[in-house]
Parts: C-alpha cells; structure tokens; sequence
C-alpha cells in the first residue's frame, strides 16, 4: 500500500482572516437585495379594546393602603393566590 504525504502540518489556532478573505476574494456574488416586510392586518374582531378599571375605586384603595386604613387579611389573600394558582393549571 503506498505512503499518503499531507505536507507540513500547520499549528492549530485562530483562522488567518487574510487567507480567508483572498481565497473569497476569487468569487463575485451579486449584491443582496433585503426581503420585503411582510404585512401585517390587524383584526378589529380580535381586539380586546381597553382593560376595564375603575380608576376611582384604585384611587381610594391606594389611599386607603398609605394611610394603613385598607383592611389586608393574610388568610384572604393566600387564599386568593391559591385559587388564581388552580385556574392557571391545566387539565392534563
């Protein structure tokens, strides 16, 4: 079976960038033309419009809570974050 020769081995390291671009340099590629933007139509029918609060009522309480006259339940509102914890589970 006759001897393959590979040449002088070269040490391992970073990518010599001058080689790299003379070797591109060899092939001309066109100019690339960007992609359109894809359009986007947005539905009325899936627009949930705006959230309803009643900015009167989150008046009152923030106050209330500054004043340190809100009524805060532990119990309710462990409670409260128990069963919004259920709601977000599925059924799997």
């Amino acid at each position: 079976m006759p001897k393959i020769e590979l040449g002088p081995a070269r040490p391992v390291g970073a990518v010599d960038v001058r080689v790299a671009r003379q070797a591109g340099a060899t092939q001309e590629k066109p100019p690339r033309t960007p992609a359109p933007a894809p359009t986007v139509v947005k539905s009325d029918a899936l627009d949930p419009g705006s959230a309803p609060v009643d900015a009167e009522r989150v008046a009152v309480i923030r106050k209330a809570v500054e004043q340190g006259t809100y009524p805060l339940v532990p119990a309710r509102i462990a409670d409260a974050m128990i069963a919004a914890g259920m709601l977000l589970r599925s059924a799997d």
